[in-house]
């Protein structure tokens, strides 16, 4: 039986509301709607904060309902631990060059993530990843593009008004200071795992 579903951690809270926002002020020009799977499929780097967030939502599924979610991340990260041994070893990413990153993911690209629901809902969507929640407003490094989708036709990474490209930056900070912490009370050294790896069961 499901257990009573905690809310979202404040930093992921505030994430949403910054984005809520955002495309507000971008009036509409940010193609993120229920239903649009385009960046739920295939994986990518989460934070082992997301990961603590992602088991909060799993814990509050019905059984039959985790336990399916859990059976697609085994079978996902089986299948990727064939391909890339070195994550029998170890799933912490920090010391992945992002060539080999890139590799995996383009391998994998057609994986759709575990909690992704046969209707296009997220089955932990009050407790999916950061990255989940910022998808689809880019930002921009050295005159390059990051993160916008590819259903979107235009990028706009001018028009968002500075006021808002400050606020990611503190959280950006407020993420960096969590998983600092993180470390010092786990004294786990690494920061990110792939997608799949945030939905194994934690029973075993």
């Amino acid at each position: 039986m499901a257990g009573p579903l905690p809310n979202s951690p404040p930093l992921y809270q505030k994430t949403d509301h910054w984005f809520q926002r955002a495309t507000a002020a971008l009036l509409g020009e940010v193609p993120c709607r229920l239903g649009c799977t385009s960046c739920c499929i295939g994986p990518f780097p989460i934070t082992l904060l997301d990961v603590q967030t992602i088991q909060q939502g799993l814990a509050g599924l019905p059984a039959d309902r985790r336990q399916r979610i859990e059976q697609r991340a085994t079978e996902q990260t089986a299948a990727m631990e064939i391909a890339f041994p070195k994550l029998v070893h170890t799933n912490l990413l920090d010391t992945w060059p992002d060539q080999e990153i890139d590799q995996l993911v383009t391998e994998f690209q057609r994986h759709p993530c575990p909690a992704l629901e046969a209707d296009g809902r997220c089955a932990v969507y009050d407790h999916r990843p950061l990255v989940c929640r910022s998808m689809g407003i880019p930002t921009e490094d050295r005159g390059l593009a990051h993160g916008a989708c590819e259903v979107q036709t235009f990028i706009p990474i001018l028009r968002l008004p500075s006021v808002f490209r400050e606020e990611e930056e503190r959280l950006m900070r407020e993420e960096a200071a969590s998983l600092e912490a993180l470390r010092r009370a786990t004294g786990i050294t690494g920061e990110e795992v792939f997608l799949p790896y945030g939905f194994l069961s934690r029973e075993t």
